[in-house]
């Protein structure tokens, strides 16, 4: 096992458990032979003999077996294994003894050697030394052995219970780790009131009544375990501060854990409930200076003996603009002003240089306007560049940022609380979208300092797995996300893994259209109440097709679930589970109150249907949050709140009841009902009653094969059928009606002409291009798989330079035809990135048909409207009028102009084109015998559990053809 593989442990591989032959030979440890376990000898350090006492916690639960836990080489009998720092007296010992050679290690930071080796001096003893090149190397060595031995990172925290083992084998061969791609790699525990603070203070620390060292050292042992070695602590009014709980500090010097803040708290300091302005005064560096500077003072002289990293630089107390700035002039010396009094107290205090304390400034918000306008950063302090709350990097350095000494970092949300809406209840952020952001920041030289706010945890343990796994080893990069779901939910789960994943990247596929936070259609900061969404501005297709994908999705996890062995039950649901069933039930209980009133208006009886089953989706969220608190005998009661901060979107709905006459006649949308010769699809129509018992029967329709030919419309069913129409692709389709107690609802499905050769055929009235499917050789474009709207989307590269010249480079040619002239217009659709740094802008040149080419700029403005509906969907658009275009052959050119640009598709829209929120459907893909067979099992009405097919078919995103996932490059 080489060093690279003991990183990739630490997080999404699978334990690496040799075979256990029956003799074992000299390269491989024995640490369970069924009968007995090593002793394990740790050095005098804290950290280590914490590591040994974990380690032995970790044997105990996977063999039933007590290692003997010591100081010193006494207690070595025939193995022990032992745990300690390079230099410390212990390895030293053993490695002189053993005659290992350590020297690799002389300079490093948080690498470790792990080696079996023979006793010279002691007969029939050996060592399974662990020697870190400081502290946390030591730490790392630890981790990967626990890991080697089958436990989870998340064995506590998410319940994934460890097995028993009849024996245990790991690798003896010498190890060498690397040193972790990213130098400082944390988590920021931020908007903890709904979760994480009441669980500790009435939970799990009732003597503290708050977040103290008790639920500290859990949390270390997790950052242990996820090899992150820095915590910004929670800091909401709602929460004691960190440092005034006795104990949390010593904790996290115990663990050797760096303690930071966040970027709204400099100096180590938490505003929001130690600044007091009754005693001290406003918090404004214009009229109250020398109280904010002993402030400041008396918290590092009382933390100088902790192992800090500082953030400094000047805000207001809470998180928002500095006080009394009356001008961006003002604001930037008084931030330089802060800066040097700052790092000068960091010197007094530390007893050396400002330059040799680690120090960074998060250029957050306003603090980014600040540095924009001219601030002088001292070169030895990190830039942290963070994202705009909602996934996307506002700004990388620039090649002469990267040159700076103290380099950059970033600081990235999963979790958040503002506006224009909040996510705080389930963490949907899509894996490849963060693949994506930390391959731009690792190739812009952003590798000193990474941190990802986490939230309350819980329910992020996926998505804070994968960041601290990239930050350890940036490599995984180049792994597809799909693939390192594999692994993780593997390790989790066992030979269920793949399944899991498959569900995961679903989950994260249906969340990428927008958030379950986002369903409601409100905003925050104003907060506005919900409303009708999107998703039925083009008639109830789509709300209905979203249901449908949900609902599938979460028959796959809940089938899942009953397999799940006992031992794996409640991770299950705490890890899968809860967060699918979660945004599936929130997405059905909107969308189908959303469809209730569409239909009333319609006077189509199962807008009362509709109502019903919201009210049941809206329980069955009340229930499982019930559920997920009282897990494992209340051991989280209080974790899961599915409200956070009440927000609109959270609240139980009004369920409207509509009173119609009892009519016997029926209707029927069959809108849908297009298809292409050659070509075999599955469509949908629905029948539909308006109050009465109803006996409905297809005549004609020849040439296509229905679900249903007849049927019964009653309160079983909610007055409602969806019937799957699959056509072959072969023949003509005669028109048909149907029957309904003396009513006829005439049926006349439509052969669209088909494009020759591999053009894009027209779906009502639009053409949607994916530019991913094209070939990219010649042009500064690259595909990024595992994104956007069609699975993939292509990245102008970051290498790049920005030119104001279009045509600079060769173009991406989209060609497409029309079969009838008419008016048109192209929606261009790209991701709502931003200029990759500040010496880029965010521009691409589109050419129609050999005319002059259009400089689209998708550059948004602070927190402008543009870029909040660009954050909640996930998409930025421009539109070009093209006027009448001829029938025939056009072609599309799209210039690259500046690095980092992401393109997701182009739609060409013509006259009648419905307005869909989300990708419009694609049609002429060849559905999968699988995707053919679902469809088959219509949607009969839309009661719950009914509803086994996708909606739409071949309509739909997830049956479109599968992309392969390609790897991008990140070079060491």
């Amino acid at each position: 096992m080489n060093g690279r593989r003991s990183r990739t442990m630490a997080g999404w591989a699978a334990p690496l458990l040799l075979a256990a032959p029956a003799t074992a030979s000299a390269q491989e440890a024995v640490l369970f032979d069924g009968r007995t376990v090593p002793a394990i000898v740790h050095d005098d350090g804290g950290s280590a003999k914490r590591a040994g006492d974990l380690l032995a916690g970790d044997i105990v639960k996977r063999t039933g077996k007590v290692p003997v836990v010591a100081g010193d080489l006494d207690a070595c009998q025939r193995l022990c294994i032992v745990i300690g720092q390079k230099d410390s007296a212990l390895v030293r010992q053993v490695a002189a003894d053993a005659r290992i050679d350590l020297a690799a290690l002389d300079g490093q930071w948080e690498r470790y050697i792990r080696v079996l080796a023979p006793s010279r001096q002691h007969r029939g003893r050996s060592y399974l030394l662990i020697a870190g090149s400081d502290p946390r190397g030591a730490i790392w060595g630890t981790v990967d052995l626990s890991r080697a031995i089958g436990i989870s990172a998340w064995e506590w925290w998410a319940d994934v219970t460890p097995r028993r083992a009849d024996r245990l084998v790991v690798d003896g061969r010498r190890l060498l780790s690397e040193a972790p791609s990213v130098q400082y790699r944390g988590i920021f525990l931020n908007d903890e009131d709904w979760g994480l603070q009441p669980w500790a203070a009435k939970t799990y620390e009732p003597e503290t009544g708050d977040i103290g060292p008790k639920t500290y050292a859990r949390v270390f042992e997790l950052m242990w375990r996820l090899k992150a070695n820095l915590i910004w602590p929670a800091m909401h009014e709602s929460t004691k501060p960190f440092y005034q709980i006795p104990g949390n500090a010593e904790m996290a010097k115990a663990y050797a854990i760096v303690v930071g803040t966040s970027h709204a708290e400099p100096m180590m300091r938490n505003n929001v409930r130690e600044w007091d302005e009754k005693a001290e005064g406003p918090f404004n560096f214009f009229t109250n200076r020398e109280r904010m500077v002993d402030y400041w003072r008396r918290r590092v002289d009382d933390v100088k003996g902790f192992e800090n990293v500082y953030t400094i630089g000047l805000r207001g107390k809470h998180d928002s603009a500095l006080e009394g700035a009356k001008s961006p002039e003002q604001a930037l010396a008084a931030t330089t002003q802060a800066i040097d009094l700052q790092r000068g107290l960091l010197a007094t205090a530390q007893g050396k240089p400002a330059e040799q304390v680690p120090q960074v400034l998060t250029l957050y918000k306003e603090v980014l306007d600040v540095y924009r306008s001219g601030l002088k950063v001292p070169e030895d302090v990190t830039l942290v560049w963070p994202e705009d709350n909602y996934g996307y990097l506002s700004q990388l350095p620039t090649a002469a940022e990267r040159a700076r000494k103290g380099g950059s970092g970033l600081y990235y949300h999963i979790s958040y609380w503002g506006r224009p809406h909040d996510y705080l209840w389930l963490a949907t952020t899509h894996p490849g979208l963060i693949r994506e952001q930390l391959d731009r920041a690792w190739q812009t030289g952003t590798r000193k300092l990474w941190v990802v706010n986490v939230g309350d945890i819980k329910p992020g343990e996926v998505l804070a797995s994968y960041f601290l796994d990239v930050a350890f080893d940036a490599t995984l990069l180049n792994k597809p996300v799909r693939a390192q779901l594999y692994d993780w939910a593997t390790a989790q789960f066992g030979a269920q893994g793949p399944a899991i994943a498959d569900v995961l990247m679903d989950y994260y596929d249906l969340a990428w259209e927008r958030k379950p936070e986002f369903m409601g259609f409100s905003t925050v900061e104003p907060e506005t109440p919900i409303r009708i969404s999107d998703y039925v501005r083009s008639g109830g297709d789509e709300a209905q097709a979203r249901i449908a994908r949900y609902q599938a999705l979460l028959e796959k996890a809940e089938a899942l679930g009953a397999s799940m062995p006992a031992d794996r039950r409640d991770a299950f649901f705490q890890l899968v589970l809860y967060p699918v069933r979660g945004a599936a039930k929130l997405n059905e209980r909107n969308l189908k109150l959303d469809l209730a009133a569409l239909y009333a208006r319609q006077g189509r009886a199962s807008a009362n249907a509709l109502a019903d089953q919201a009210r049941a989706a809206h329980q069955a969220i009340v229930a499982d949050t019930a559920a997920y608190n009282a897990q494992k005998g209340g051991k989280w009661r209080g974790i899961m709140d599915m409200a956070p901060r009440r927000l609109a979107v959270f609240a139980e709905p009004t369920y409207p009841k509509i009173d119609l006459p009892l009519v016997a006649q029926c209707g029927a949308d069959a809108r849908a009902l297009a298809f292409v010769p050659g070509k075999a699809e599955t469509r949908f129509m629905t029948v539909y009653g308006k109050g009465a018992v109803s006996d409905w029967t297809v005549e004609g329709l020849e040439g296509v094969e229905l679900s249903a030919r007849s049927g019964r419309l009653d309160a079983s069913n909610g007055y409602e059928m969806r019937v799957a129409v699959t056509y072959d692709g072969k023949g003509a389709i005669a028109a048909g009606k149907i029957r309904c107690h003396g009513t006829m609802v005439y049926l006349e499905p439509v052969l669209q002409p088909f494009p020759a050769g591999d053009a894009t055929p027209e779906v009502n009235h639009i053409l949607s291009l994916t530019p991913a499917d094209l070939k990219l050789a010649g042009t500064p474009w690259e595909r990024i798989a595992e994104l956007g709207s069609r699975g993939a989307v292509l990245r102008s590269k970051l290498d790049l330079p920005s030119s104001d010249r279009a045509d600079a480079t060769a173009p991406l040619v989209l060609p497409f035809q029309l079969g009838n002239k008419g008016d048109a217009e192209l929606k261009i659709v790209g991701l709502p990135v931003h200029a990759l740094t500040s010496a880029n802008r965010l521009r691409i040149g589109v050419r129609v048909d050999g005319g002059a080419i259009n400089v689209l700029d998708y550059e948004t403005h602070g927190r402008s409207d543009e870029w909040k509906a660009n954050v909640l969907s996930n998409s930025a658009v421009r539109t070009l009028k093209l006027g009448q275009l001829a029938a025939g052959a056009h072609r599309i050119e799209v210039f690259a102009m500046d690095p980092g640009f992401l393109l997701d598709r182009i739609d060409v829209r013509l006259d009648g084109a419905p307005d869909y929120y989300s990708a419009p459907p694609r049609r002429g893909a060849a559905s999968s015998a699988a995707a053919v067979s679902r469809s088959r099992r219509a949607i009969s009405g839309l009661i719950p559990r009914s509803s086994a097919a996708r909606s739409r078919g071949p309509s739909l995103r997830g049956s479109c053809p599968v992309i392969a996932p390609n790897s991008i490059s990140a070079s060491r």
